[in-house]
């Protein structure tokens, strides 16, 4: 996944029974609205441990390589050979400066084949933490600090936590389900998932937002943007599409907000209060996710594990991950 830019939420820390208005801002730095709103701001804790994960699993990855001891020579010598195990494959072999696919395999990168015929299906979830090289590694973690530690702080280590996995789960069952003759790797899954998990939060709790036009063109221009770089040759952009569909769904369910003036409400006279925490429409759209997911994800892994090609449903369904042009041709 590239790196990012979001909607930055308000960082200044606030005390559980304090009530003050946060600002939100555009990546830009330029302020996009306003909303007074009271909750808690959680310290973010989980994010930054996903990150020391990562780049201790990518540490990992590069020792079991050991590009020295085991490239063959034919594509040139190792990248950086200073770090003598942990040195990279030679550029031309990998020029995201990483690991051969043969290591990427061997760690539980996501392959259909395996999957399927080998009941290794936790390979689903071991490929969000694999990393094809250091620029892939540090694109996504970027990313992943950018995006992930402004809803943690939102909403606790749970409920991001869970968007991340599961849109991770998600994004690869999608990718299994088309892409069949290569192997997947990297946590870009995950990470369109909490861009539309942030695109859902701003849907479901429209009311307590201002200038909502202005949130949500950038926010969708955001996500347009990083969805089109999906479409060039070697980035798996059905890891993308599902991660995001799957964030965004998890979003209507997992991050909704009171209305606004609910938590306020015990300062107002009886007459006056809110009689129901949450909107009519709010209820509408948690039943209709929920339903949604629960469908995709059972019907998504029965096509897998009884291994049907996506791309036998859906003929044109190929170019929404690569769209061959005259300087290069996609293959599965």
């Amino acid at each position: 996944m590239m790196g990012n830019g979001d909607l930055e939420r308000g960082t200044a820390t606030k005390n559980r029974n304090q009530s003050y208005p946060q600002t939100y801002y555009a990546a830009g730095g330029g302020r996009v609205y306003d909303m007074e709103y009271s909750d808690s701001q959680w310290t973010s804790w989980l994010v930054p441990m996903i990150v020391v994960a990562n780049v201790a699993m990518f540490l990992v990855i590069m020792f079991v390589n050991n590009c020295p001891k085991n490239h063959d020579g034919l594509q040139g010598d190792c990248v950086v050979k200073f770090l003598g195990r942990l040195s990279f494959q030679p550029l031309r072999e990998n020029p995201l400066f990483g690991p051969s696919s043969s290591t990427l395999e061997k760690l539980g990168a996501l392959e259909w084949n395996k999957i399927v015929h080998q009941n290794q299906a936790w390979r689903l979830i071991t490929c969000i933490w694999l990393h094809a090289g250091v620029i892939h590694l540090l694109a996504n973690m970027l990313s992943l600090v950018f995006i992930g530690i402004r809803l943690e702080q939102q909403f606790g280590f749970i409920r991001v936590g869970l968007v991340y996995l599961l849109s991770g789960i998600g994004g690869s069952i999608l990718s299994s389900l088309f892409i069949q003759r290569s192997i997947s790797v990297g946590a870009s899954g995950a990470l369109f998932g909490l861009l539309g998990a942030m695109l859902s939060e701003l849907l479901t709790n429209w009311t307590i937002y201002t200038n909502k036009a202005a949130a949500l063109f950038t926010l969708v221009i955001i996500i347009a943007i990083n969805l089109a770089v999906g479409i060039l040759p070697h980035v798996d952009n059905f890891a993308h599409i599902g991660g995001f569909l799957s964030g965004f769904l998890l979003g209507f369910i997992l991050l909704v907000r009171p209305q606004f003036g609910w938590l306020e409400q015990r300062n107002r006279p009886a007459e006056t209060r809110l009689k129901s925490k949450y909107t009519v429409y709010q209820y509408v759209f948690w039943i209709v996710a929920t339903i949604l997911l629960m469908v995709g994800f059972t019907v998504g892994l029965v096509m897998l594990f009884k291994g049907e090609n996506g791309n036998h449903k859906c003929s044109w369904c190929h170019y929404l991950s690569c769209v061959p042009t005259s300087r290069w041709s996609c293959n599965n």
